[in-house]
């Protein structure tokens, strides 16, 4: 009861900063309650709570995707005159009114049409959801994967899924659950004919409950309807699918048969104008500007990813923005940055992942912030990793130092602080080594890369040699610059500090001069 998370409700307004919100009400952590709030906030509570046992309030203001330009004021916005626009646009109501309309008849319409046509219902004798259906003249594609390897090529509409799978005895009768990681676009699935799950977008995880009564033993058939609207569809790799009771499971991957129900055009997305300039910002934060806070948990960067450099000024202005009109000082401001993600690449290069979250580091520079590292606890397959509960701890962390003033916490891992040439080697320095750097599960750290004056980077061998680590290759015989982790998701990311706490990426050289 002590831990209680109040949830803004989502809406956006671009008029003018609200003075209250639509709605909401605090709820205490229990065990009902915590798996509607954002797990992040509940784990970083959780951990100050049972560290100093002060009651702990956690506003959730928060709306996914959205950019951080969704969340400046009005005259913060002015400094980024193109946002500024953006939000004076769209206080025009009716001009809002006519692109939510257009979206909806365009895509009510797209969807529409794609039942019509779609083959697996055409014929109330057969639907494609039948255990018995005879499905001879289907092909076959191996699971997790994307069709767009097979002959059927990258096609967006209704594609049908189906596969015979034997459950044994000892998983009858009893509650189970159809897990199917992560499925582009959309989804509902079917078990012996019979409904069990939908999913109308790509992110969520799979995770259907199986009623008893539908599984038996022996052959079973799970048939899966999907709807890709745009791009590659299929199933996410390196993800779980499987039917299980909790103690036994059956493997779903391997070969399954599919055929097109209806081939459509692909679907542009809805404009997404509660993300436009400004609108949450009034509606989301400014009602909030009279509570009294002890500071800010930021998770966000994901949806400026391809405008690094900007976010080297739009998050600091944010920043300022904020702590202006609460008029609470410099309160903490605490931010994660982002995660390893996308899939890895074999030689070294440029990453606009990496050049963000090397804005995130520089944002350190502004009074009482700290940043949780992130970059070990991922997924290249998903932007919504599992791991909420290390993100939370190394939050509390920061907030332990930051906001409550411990200063006996190691609150982050190392940070880049200078380097020195040595012949043919470079000597990196960092601060926050804690009790000492280590390399976790390994011999070295991975994961360095170094260059010469031609500016070519290639993978470096690297050691520790006491707090600083020495990196070098024998390609490279006068070196002029080292990077750290610098790809969207880097693999090998090995140095810690021996508090466990990883290395931020980093870079020495700046060379493109902003």
């Amino acid at each position: 009861k002590y831990i209680r998370e109040f949830n803004v409700p989502e809406t956006y307004n671009f008029i003018a900063p609200q003075k209250d919100l639509k709605g909401g009400s605090w709820e205490e952590a229990n065990p009902k309650n915590v798996f509607s709030w954002s797990a992040v906030a509940y784990f970083f509570g959780k951990d100050l709570y049972d560290k100093y046992k002060v009651p702990i309030g956690l506003i959730n203001s928060s709306l996914g995707g959205s950019p951080a330009e969704s969340w400046l004021s009005e005259d913060a916005l002015k400094e980024f005159p193109k946002y500024y626009e953006e939000e004076l646009k769209y206080r025009d109501t009716n001009l809002i009114k006519s692109i939510e309309e257009k979206d909806q008849k365009r895509i009510g319409a797209w969807y529409k049409l794609s039942w019509e046509k779609d083959r697996g219902y055409k014929d109330p004798n057969n639907i494609w959801t039948k255990p018995s259906l005879n499905t001879s003249d289907w092909s076959t594609m191996k699971i997790p994967g994307y069709w767009a390897d097979t002959k059927l090529g990258t096609v967006n509409g209704v594609i049908w899924f189906r596969k015979k799978v034997d459950i044994p005895q000892s998983m009858v009768g009893k509650p189970a659950k159809i897990i199917l990681g992560r499925i582009v676009d959309a989804d509902s699935v079917f078990i012996n004919g019979k409904f069990v799950g939908t999913t109308s977008y790509l992110y969520p995880r799979r995770r259907y409950d199986i009623p008893v009564g539908i599984l038996k033993a022996g052959e079973n058939t799970v048939v899966i309807r999907v709807i890709s609207n745009i791009g590659n569809g299929g199933f996410v790799l390196d993800k779980p699918y499987e039917i299980t009771d909790g103690k036994e499971s059956v493997d779903l991957k391997g070969e399954w048969k599919f055929k097109l129900g209806d081939k459509m055009e692909p679907l542009q997305p809805q404009t997404f104008i509660r993300w436009m300039p400004g609108g949450l910002y009034n509606a989301m934060l400014a009602p909030l500007l009279n509570v009294r806070i002890k500071g800010v948990a930021w998770y966000q960067g994901e949806s400026n990813g391809d405008r690094p450099i900007e976010y080297r000024k739009l998050f600091p202005a944010l920043i300022r923005n904020w702590r202006e009109k609460w008029n609470q000082g410099d309160f903490p401001f605490l931010f994660v940055q982002l995660p390893n993600f996308m899939e890895p690449e074999k030689e070294p290069g440029e990453s606009n992942w990496a050049m963000l979250r090397e804005a995130q580091l520089r944002t350190l520079s502004l009074p009482n912030t700290g940043m949780a590292v992130t970059i070990d606890i991922g997924e290249w397959n998903d932007v919504h990793p599992v791991d909420k509960k290390d993100v939370g701890k190394r939050l509390a962390l920061a907030a332990e130092k930051i906001a409550y003033g411990d200063n006996d916490v190691v609150y982050s891992g190392p940070i880049y602080k200078s380097m020195q040439v040595e012949g043919n080697k470079i000597v990196i320095s960092f601060t926050h080594t804690g009790s000492g750097l280590m390399v976790k599960d390994s011999t070295e750290p991975g994961c360095f890369a170094i260059a010469g004056k031609d500016k070519h980077f290639v993978w470096a061998k690297a050691k520790i040699e006491g707090d600083k680590v020495v990196v070098w290759s024998n390609e490279i015989a006068d070196p002029v610059a080292v990077r750290y982790a610098w790809a969207d998701d880097p693999v090998g990311v090995k140095l810690y500090n021996k508090e466990d706490l990883p290395a931020s990426p980093f870079r020495t050289d700046d060379w493109d001069n902003q």
